[in-house]
């Protein structure tokens, strides 16, 4: 080696100087940036785990509330027949059904058409 790299190493703190901390760093290194699982990923599979946890509570508490909407429905009548009135606007016969829907204001539509 030359006398120039032998000075540099020779300043090096010893702990760098050491094959076992070196072999180390480069381990720590290679974990951190080019393993499969690196460190990155881990991070980024941890929020996501996070994320999908909050919407599996999501769906428990809608689930549970659609079974009980759906037990309220099963057990009264007079329930089963509102829903299916809303819902489906069913009717009895010689009944008249009216549904009242909202237009959008002209004054928006245009508004809309000028951007």
């Amino acid at each position: 080696m030359p006398n120039r790299i032998k000075a540099t190493y020779q300043k090096l703190p010893k702990w760098v100087r050491n094959r076992y901390s070196l072999t180390l760093l480069c381990f720590f290194v290679y974990l951190t940036f080019f393993d499969r699982h690196d460190l990155i990923s881990q991070f980024q599979l941890k929020k996501e785990l996070s994320t999908l946890e909050e919407s599996k509570e999501y769906y428990k508490v809608q689930i549970d509330q659609t079974s009980a909407d759906l037990n309220n429905l099963l057990t009264d009548d007079n329930n089963l027949e509102k829903f299916a009135r809303e819902k489906y606007l069913m009717k009895k016969p010689n009944e008249d059904i009216f549904v009242i829907t909202e237009k959008k204001s002209t004054v928006e539509t245009e508004t809309k058409m000028e951007e």
